[in-house]
């Protein structure tokens, strides 16, 4: 008889217990959930004559007079540590992912050499990304007088943001000069993308008004952090114009409202009236943006994607995750290209050839609901064509998906596909 009772009184309390974590994690989604926007606009007007408006609704501000240099693959390093080498007052550096090896310990060095020449050096990295980053490099930098500060470390009192992470990549060197794209601290971002051990990647260097905007971005973060504000010329300097094109920089993640970044691509595929090209390594669109694909070829438009294959991946389970929607996206009129030598981990989008996005925002719900990311939305023809040339000297190397081929893929490949679809939100 006690032994029936202890059972039932296990029984309930253990019910008890289900129904508070169920309730908690309830209340958390609802706290955290972002409601995405219906992907209808009627507008006459083309893109580039919509920056205003693009940068409004992504919370921003077209900021005219900037100058864009790109750079691909690992020569972007050899560019970014030269002008490290060359801060005068602060180097502020964020990224979401940091390995141990040849290129992080060029990055650490360069680092330490303007920190012990007495110029202000912050260094922000996200916890999870950076675990591997070293004992040794994380003692350098700190005994250097770098401070490095981890984005969301696991502690208690961040245990309802760990999903949480900082996926972003930027450098912004003495206010005056900034560094965005994809680009990561590990080995495989060495090289010329000439094997599946290096990486393909697009960043740029900016200089002009629109640095304040990525340095307003590194801030957010930062403050969160630290609770450390900084003022003053060093770091917030008036900045002339350098160049001519006009960039506006996204990277709010307003409550309830769908973040900057989600909002930037959702808009511009709306707008489209010619062409979209998108490179983009995890490639997972929503329903909502797969028929917005769709009704932009049925007014025309020629859109395609470029990604890694999943034998090409970095993270195959999110190529299969992608897969699970190829079969609709090739019914749209999407053109699907698979790169297979190398991880493409470029974020591009472009639009009629005279506007484009670039960052560090995939093109999934990750991204797009749950990271911090930046993405920038640039009107500028010729950025716009150096970057769509990217896109032609990998797809005639990739294999592009055929609908009747596609449905005739094996029963395994296709259980891979829906089961690590279920988990896009977390990979």
């Amino acid at each position: 008889m006690t032994d029936s009772i202890w059972t039932e009184r296990s029984f309930y309390l253990a019910l008890g217990l289900l129904g508070v974590v169920v309730l908690l994690i309830v209340i958390i989604w609802s706290a955290r959930r972002h409601r995405s926007p219906k992907l209808h606009i009627s507008c006459a007007l083309p893109i580039d004559e919509l920056a205003p408006s693009l940068a409004g609704l992504t919370l921003g501000t077209a900021i005219a007079g900037n100058s864009v240099e790109v750079y691909e693959n690992g020569i972007f390093f050899d560019i970014l540590l030269q002008r490290i080498r060359r801060a005068e007052h602060t180097v502020h550096f964020e990224t979401f992912l940091w390995k141990d090896g040849i290129l992080g310990r060029r990055v650490a060095d360069a680092l330490s050499e303007r920190a012990r020449a007495g110029r202000r050096v912050r260094v922000l990295l996200d916890a999870t990304g950076c675990r591997k980053i070293g004992s040794e490099t994380r003692r350098q930098l700190q005994a250097a007088g770098c401070q490095v500060v981890f984005f969301h470390d696991k502690k208690f009192h961040n245990i309802g943001v760990l999903n949480d992470r900082d996926h972003r990549k930027l450098v912004v060197i003495d206010g005056r000069e900034a560094f965005i794209g994809g680009h990561c601290i590990v080995d495989s971002w060495l090289g010329d993308a000439q094997d599946g051990n290096h990486f393909s990647d697009v960043s740029l260097r900016l200089q002009g008004p629109i640095v304040n905007s990525v340095q307003a971005a590194f801030s957010e973060n930062w403050v969160g952090q630290t609770r450390e504000l900084f003022v003053g010329d060093d770091v917030f300097p008036a900045l002339k114009p350098a160049g001519d094109v006009l960039i506006h920089a996204a990277f709010v993640k307003p409550e309830y409202s769908a973040p900057a970044v989600k909002i930037l691509h959702h808009t511009a595929i709306c707008l489209a009236r010619k062409r979209i090209w998108i490179q983009n390594p995890y490639f997972i669109p929503e329903p909502e943006a797969i028929d917005a694909f769709g009704e932009a070829v049925s007014r025309g438009v020629d859109v395609r994607v470029l990604m890694p294959s999943a034998s090409g991946s970095d993270n195959p389970m999110v190529q299969h995750a992608g897969h699970r929607n190829f079969e609709k996206l090739l019914k749209c009129g999407v053109r699907l290209f698979e790169y297979p030598h190398t991880l493409l981990h470029q974020k591009i989008m472009t639009i009629d050839g005279v506007w484009s996005a670039i960052g560090s925002s995939n093109f999934d719900d990750r991204s797009f609901d749950t990271n911090d990311e930046i993405m920038l939305g640039i009107t500028d023809a010729a950025t716009t064509q150096r970057l769509d040339a990217v896109f032609e000297r990998y797809a005639p190397l990739s294999r592009e998906i055929e609908l009747e081929q596609w449905r005739k893929r094996g029963l395994w490949h296709k259980m891979k596909d829906n089961t690590f679809y279920m988990l896009n939100e977390v990979l």
